[in-house]
């Protein structure tokens, strides 16, 4: 029997396995895989996830269109309106900026979570929440604190994306936009801070101060390190603006010049006409003719006083129409924008020095705070400012063009006071009055003073003894100190009157203030009168005090007044002045028969005597 072999049969290959390797052969890409997936699922993934994307982003930037934001009416009727006249939509550039572009972050998560956010936006449209006018209305403000607040929390992250601070060039900002920007770099300030309402209507006024404190307080973390750009700039734009003012002066004296030659030479014709007609009088009394002499005057300067003023530096100082902008709406931040910096130090003049006349245009037109406009009054006045001293006495030179008249349309016969076209006042601040060195004499004046808002009518008067007893009421309030006070309304909280004209201090109290120097000294000019010496500090008083004289003229269509008073006083009401300190002064005109409010006054100017620190310095003569 033969042996068994143990050699095995190759198996027989299945149909399967056949199968197998005719598929391999034909399509064996099918298998290759990357990072454990198929390759051809993994190419249909990345199409898909293209295909994807580009949906996405495409509806995604379909919805930060202009177009798609007004499609609904709620918003093409409101602010929108308010968004076309704004500067966000057309200026001289062509750059417009959209409402993505404010509302909507750049950076991609931010962008995700905001388009998740606006979900709620077609709930409430489906509600109609805001499908009328006055319902957007009464929603308005709670629909911009909550774009205040996300923006204060971003730092203002949408408005930096065209408006980069580190890219910012003071060179061509105005002087207090660059000063602002500057404060902003140091203390943490952010855009929204200032910039409410830039394209749509200002609701700011409507929050509380409480609120408005609380929102626009400095972070710390938006501090910024000032970039040497922005140094660089301030400085060019600063020397820029010396040159410019150290010309204007030049061409004004050059004008002044002119005009003092002009004056001259008409006194001399004056005076040489009133010779001769008094020769001619004389002559005809006595039957026969006498020559004609000629006259060797001097200049008329409208003044006795024993300065020679030609040899004294003038000063050109803007004076502007203030309108209703009183002390307590100085300090409150929904009224005054810069209520924040003054309260932290700066002085009026830092932020409104180059501006004042522009403000003054505003003011006196009624676009701000000013709701009885005289037609045609001037929103400023130049005045040229001169001061010198000698051992006694303390001499002011002021100078202005008049203007024409203006009838005020509220008083009958349109002049309020007739015996006096022009009045001139000078106030020097003296000791322990709270912002007196930031705002000058803008501290006496209050919102409860008589043509301001909030002025107590006669029985409301009245009905406070004590006040109307020892204050002279009649024509109304006058200025007066908040030191006098035992409690000034400065925000109008709770429909609350503004001001402290019935919360007067004792009068031992008053007393004690006027002993110790707090008041502001104050002397007038008046056209149609003696000159007046006084003060402001429980009421303004007219009398008393040291020597002063003043004398003035209208020549041709300019006003020439000279003011002096003593250096030296120990009655309360006089500041004695001293040299090389620095002293605080305003200077306010009353021009065409105006009287109280409707006057055109300075912002704060130090005065000095031999003080070349001081902006108005009396030289020693």
């Amino acid at each position: 029997m033969a042996a068994k072999s143990t050699r095995r049969r190759p198996a027989a290959k299945s149909n399967t396995d056949e199968k197998t390797a005719e598929e391999s052969k034909k399509g064996g890409w099918r298998k290759w895989s990357l990072w454990g997936l198929p390759v051809a699922g993994t190419v249909a993934m990345f199409a898909a996830g293209i295909i994807f994307w580009g949906g996405f982003n495409t509806a995604m930037e379909a919805t930060n269109t202009l177009g798609f934001c007004i499609s609904c009416h709620e918003m093409e009727n409101t602010v929108y309106q308010e968004y076309k006249p704004t500067i966000h939509y057309q200026n001289r550039t062509g750059v417009r900026a959209t409402c993505s572009d404010c509302h909507v972050p750049d950076p991609w998560f931010h962008k995700v979570v905001r388009k998740i956010e606006a979900s709620r936006e077609l709930y409430h449209k489906a509600l109609g929440s805001i499908d009328t006018p006055a319902k957007f209305e009464a929603k308005r403000l709670a629909l911009a604190k909550r774009v205040w607040a996300s923006m204060k929390k971003t730092d203002s992250r949408e408005c930096r994306n065209c408006h980069n601070f580190q890219s910012m060039n003071p060179e061509f900002q105005r002087p207090r936009a660059r000063k602002q920007h500057l404060k902003a770099f140091e203390t943490g300030q952010t855009c929204i801070d200032c910039h409410k309402g830039i394209a749509h209507g200002d609701v700011r006024k409507l929050l509380t101060e409480e609120e408005l404190e609380e929102l626009e307080r400095p972070v710390v973390a938006h501090v910024r390190s000032i970039p040497p750009s922005f140094i660089e700039g301030m400085k060019r734009a600063e020397e820029r603006e010396a040159q410019e003012a150290a010309k204007e002066e030049a061409d004004k004296k050059v004008a002044a010049e002119a005009l003092r030659e002009q004056i001259e030479v008409r006194a001399k014709e004056i005076a040489a006409k009133e010779i001769a007609e008094q020769l001619a009088k004389t002559a005809g009394q006595a039957g026969a003719t006498a020559p004609v002499a000629a006259s060797s005057g001097g200049a008329a300067t409208g003044s006795s006083s024993p300065i020679d003023w030609s040899g004294v530096e003038a000063k050109t100082v803007t004076l502007f129409y203030p309108g209703q902008a009183s002390f307590e709406w100085i300090q409150t931040g929904k009224d005054h924008g810069g209520a924040r910096a003054f309260k932290t130090g700066d002085r009026c003049a830092f932020c409104h020095i180059k501006e004042v006349k522009d403000m003054g245009a505003k003011l006196v037109s009624g676009e701000k705070v000013e709701p009885t406009p005289i037609p045609g009054k001037r929103g400023h006045v130049d005045v040229s400012v001169q001061a010198a001293h000698d051992h006694e006495n303390v001499y002011f030179r002021f100078r202005w063009k008049n203007a024409a008249h203006t009838p005020a349309p509220f008083v009958d016969g349109g002049k309020m006071d007739p015996d006096n076209e022009t009045k001139l006042a000078v106030m020097i601040a003296g000791t322990e009055i709270e912002h007196a060195e930031l705002a000058g004499c803008w501290v006496t004046c209050h919102a409860d003073s008589r043509y301001m808002p909030d002025h107590p009518g006669k029985d409301d008067i009245a009905a406070v003894p004590d006040a109307a007893g020892r204050l002279d009421v009649a024509e109304g309030i006058t200025k007066y100190l908040a030191e006098s006070r035992t409690k000034i309304e400065v925000r109008g909280r709770r429909g609350k009157k503004r001001g402290g004209w019935n919360k007067l201090k004792a009068k031992e109290e008053v007393d004690q203030l006027a002993e110790a120097g707090t008041f502001m000294d104050l002397i007038r000019y008046r056209s149609g009168g003696d000159p007046e010496n006084g003060m402001v500090l429980a009421q303004r008083t007219l009398e008393g005090g040291a020597k002063v004289s003043a004398e003035g003229a209208l020549s041709g269509d300019t006003w020439t007044v000279v003011m002096s008073r003593s250096l030296k006083s120990d009655t309360p009401g006089d500041v004695t002045l001293e040299p090389g300190k620095l002293y605080t002064i305003g200077i306010a005109i009353h021009d065409d028969y105006t009287s109280a409010r409707f006057h055109h006054v300075s912002l704060e100017y130090t005065f000095g005597l031999d003080n070349p620190e001081a902006e108005i310095n009396a030289v020693k003569k």
